[in-house]
């Protein structure tokens, strides 16, 4: 196990990322990112190419990644989202071991959140289709008007769920935004690396701890 410092601390309050952390949604994300590229005539050196866009939201990778115009950006997410809501929101899986983590917290007394700038009617689906909404408090997912970015979704889920001492939160997830996004409010991180970033990413985005695999957060909270 990778840990950063040598931080101990009794969390109450667990926020996860989904996408890269509770599920490996990389293959329908790619998917979809390849049927909308395809019909707009866009050539992908290959499909590991495509591996950057699990994670960041859906219009920083059109806008910022593939530097497209705001019009082709917009004809670009709705071709997307066309094949996503399809069949690429089920070309997707619980990681191994993460039911039992979660079940393992929630028994100890831990508050579990999502917070994710997957897009929210599809983040719901995720969490139902694959039996996790159990676990959860509250799913809070990006949408058209004030949960834009990984800074927005924390925000609400901070106020929503009425956590004012943040040194009793922790934020979990597999990429910088989810890293930059506690920082931001103060929480600590634990950036792991089963997902779709990698240590170099998550180490200096300042995550607090690095955790290898699903157990390694668990020693780490538990």
């Amino acid at each position: 196990m990778g840990l950063l410092g040598d931080k101990k601390h009794d969390y109450s309050y667990i926020l996860f990322d989904l996408d890269g952390t509770l599920t490996d949604s990389g293959p329908g994300i790619m998917n979809g990112y390849e049927y909308a590229l395809g019909k707009m005539d866009v050539e992908i050196p290959d499909r590991a190419f495509l591996k950057r866009f699990v994670g960041p939201p859906l219009g920083v990778s059109w806008r910022e990644t593939l530097g497209f115009s705001e019009e082709d950006t917009q004809r670009g997410i709705a071709y997307y989202k066309e094949y996503y809501a399809d069949k690429g929101v089920y070309e997707n899986e619980v990681y191994p071991g993460i039911k039992e983590l979660l079940s393992d917290l929630k028994n100890s007394g831990k508050k579990l959140y999502i917070a994710t700038t997957k897009a929210e009617p599809m983040a719901k689906v995720v969490v139902e289709h694959f039996g996790l909404a159990e676990y959860f408090e509250l799913v809070a997912a990006s949408n058209t008007t004030d949960r834009i970015n990984k800074i927005d979704v924390l925000k609400y889920v901070l106020e929503t769920a009425g956590i004012q001492d943040k040194k009793q939160a922790v934020m979990v997830g597999d990429r910088h935004y989810d890293i930059t996004g506690a920082r931001h409010f103060g929480l600590d991180s634990i950036g792991v690396l089963y997902g779709y970033g990698n240590r170099e990413e998550l180490e200096n985005a300042g995550s607090t701890f690095i955790a290898e695999t699903v157990e390694d957060i668990a020693k780490i909270i538990l």
